[in-house]
């Protein structure tokens, strides 16, 4: 039998409207969350106003709205399933002869559109607002002059020329305006890519045209005794922009603009292994939604012939909750190269998926 046109409308308007009501609560209860913290942190900043904070609580909701994106299809779904079951509307039409897969296609339909909406829509959107934020952030609440900071540890670079790559590392760097400038610099030099030809130490290095400009320099090479240069030049491909690029996260990067960010970044001797999990976990997203719309189903279709509201409730938020946890330790493994980035993006939509359509074999073929 085939699903009509008017049921297919009838089925995905309820999971569109229930979806459309839950996005809009969960971003809601963020946005509060986001602005009673950053209240917080303002509290001991006079010179930071109210309407400022509000204002980063704005340009932050969008990238916080992707996370619950997926908790909103899934939620939506079990709503919009739940209210055609209480009204035994599912009930007549699987009576009539329409299976449940039937029944599930204009909503995987739907659900797979607000998965490329978020990936071709949301994500720019987040990953510009998200960049003003951080600069807000930057300036007005973690007190820094320049949007570049270092961890703990130091800046680390890599850089490349024509006779190899080197690593710079310093303690501190200095931006104004186009000008940038390292302190307590070291430079290790190979030769190809993992031959070390030799170290040089400089006070500061300065970021010209081409090349960094040292001052105070010892050369030390293997071959050869260490020797004092008060001026040294060392050739590099390093620019503020590509600089600047590698401290950014690739939730600030469009996902129009990430194949070439990663392309460059790779070619500059970068490690994109962030960036190419991060664009490969967006790619997965609309396939994630459609996996949603199966769990819910097979929850709600379990309570329609003997479950309670109890078990549709805890089951759906235990399920959401352990995916959520288990896309976070998956990227993990991937972002610390301990599996390939390929399946640690693409292994929480397809285990999400395989589970929800055994749950529901079973259901009603088993």
């Amino acid at each position: 039998m085939r699903l009509s046109t008017t049921l297919s409308y009838y089925i995905g308007r309820h999971f569109l409207l229930s979806f459309t009501i839950l996005f809009a609560l969960f971003l809601m209860l963020i946005l509060l969350f986001d602005a009673v913290e950053l209240l917080r942190r303002a509290a001991a900043k006079p010179e930071v106003s109210f309407s400022l904070v509000m204002e980063m609580a704005f340009l932050k909701l969008p990238h916080m709205g992707q996370k619950a994106f997926p908790f909103a299809v899934l939620f939506g779904s079990m709503g919009a399933f739940w209210r055609l079951t209480r009204t035994h509307e599912l009930v007549i039409t699987r009576a009539a002869g329409v299976s449940v897969w039937q029944l599930l296609f204009p909503v995987i339909i739907i659900a797979f559109v607000l998965g490329l909406f978020q990936v071709m829509v949301l994500t720019p959107l987040a990953s510009t607002t998200l960049t003003r934020f951080e600069r807000l952030e930057a300036v007005n609440l973690k007190g820094q002059d320049s949007f570049l900071a270092i961890s703990k540890g130091g800046l680390w670079l890599r850089q490349a020329n024509a006779n190899g790559q080197s690593v710079v590392h310093s303690n501190l760097i200095l931006q104004s305006g186009k000008d940038v400038e390292l302190r307590d610099v070291i430079v290790f030099i190979y030769e190809g890519s993992d031959t070390f030809k030799g170290r040089i130490e400089a006070a500061t290095a300065r970021l010209e045209d081409g090349f960094w400009h040292m001052t105070k320099t010892w050369v030390f090479d293997p071959e050869a005794l260490p020797r004092f240069e008060k001026d040294y030049w060392l050739a590099t491909d390093l620019t503020l922009s590509k600089i600047q690029d590698s401290f950014a996260p690739p939730e600030t990067m469009s996902f129009w603009d990430l194949p070439g960010f990663i392309n460059t970044l790779e070619n500059s001797g970068f490690s994109a292994i962030r960036h190419r999990l991060y664009l490969h976990t967006l790619l997965a997203a609309p396939i994630l939604m459609c996996a949603m719309v199966l769990i819910a189903a097979s929850f709600t279709l379990r309570h329609s012939r003997r479950g309670s509201t109890t078990f549709v409730i805890s089951g759906g938020v235990l399920t959401g909750f352990v995916l959520y946890f288990f896309s976070d330790i998956v990227f993990a493994l991937g972002l610390s190269d301990s599996i390939p980035v390929v399946m640690a993006a693409w292994t929480p939509s397809g285990v999400a998926t395989l589970l929800g359509l055994a749950t529901l074999l079973h259901l009603e073929d088993g």
